[in-house]
């Protein structure tokens, strides 16, 4: 049977483009997931290594969807080799477990590993520029301003909180998160004072 995997990286990238191309491969069952690809939990992949069987076929878009480090991608290629596994990587081809398929592999592996630890190295130097900026600030932007979280909670002295929620959009755990920072202050504005 032919097995796809399809992963992204981040919660807010899309599996679509590669289920797609998964399902134009035939595969007969598509395991995905949304996680970190340096993290090593990858819970359908490791379903799907322990669900193929002799004769199977793995088909992956990518290689860097297949591992993401070269000591891991050589580890899972020789189990499924040793298994009589095949694995196609839709943008090289199947991998032959022959000494030239298995070089081949580990060149392109270490390729993609190499093109992933030169993303972080161009990140890392990104924000350390960045942060050599007055106005940098790390992390999520914020929804809301100060001035919107500040009018919300002076609307909490009239309207509960699911009623306030409804009128300004911001959730309860950020109003009832707000407010008690800025009781917090007023206690503290009120010892020194």
């Amino acid at each position: 049977m032919k097995y796809g995997y399809a992963r992204v990286s981040t919660f807010h990238q899309d599996l679509e483009v590669q289920l797609q191309q998964l399902e134009k491969e035939n595969c007969h069952k598509i395991f995905s997931e949304k996680y970190t690809g340096t993290s090593k939990k990858r819970v359908e992949f490791q379903k799907l290594i322990n669900l193929l069987q002799e004769g199977d076929t793995l088909v992956v878009t990518k290689l860097d969807r297949f591992a993401r480090s070269t000591q891991d991608a050589l580890g899972i290629i020789k189990d499924l080799f040793d298994r009589n596994i095949k694995v196609h990587v839709l943008n090289m081809g199947v991998i032959e477990h022959t000494p030239t398929g298995r070089l081949i592999f580990t060149i392109f592996s270490s390729f993609a590993e190499f093109e992933r630890d030169m993303i972080v190295e161009r990140t890392q130097e990104g924000k350390i520029l960045a942060k050599q900026k007055p106005d940098f600030r790390e992390g999520r932007p914020k929804k809301f301003s100060r001035q919107q979280i500040n009018l919300a909670i002076s609307l909490l002295e009239n309207h509960s909180y699911k009623q306030v929620q409804e009128m300004t959009g911001i959730s309860v755990s950020t109003l009832v998160r707000a407010n008690k920072i800025k009781r917090a202050e007023k206690i503290i504005e009120k010892e020194f004072i």
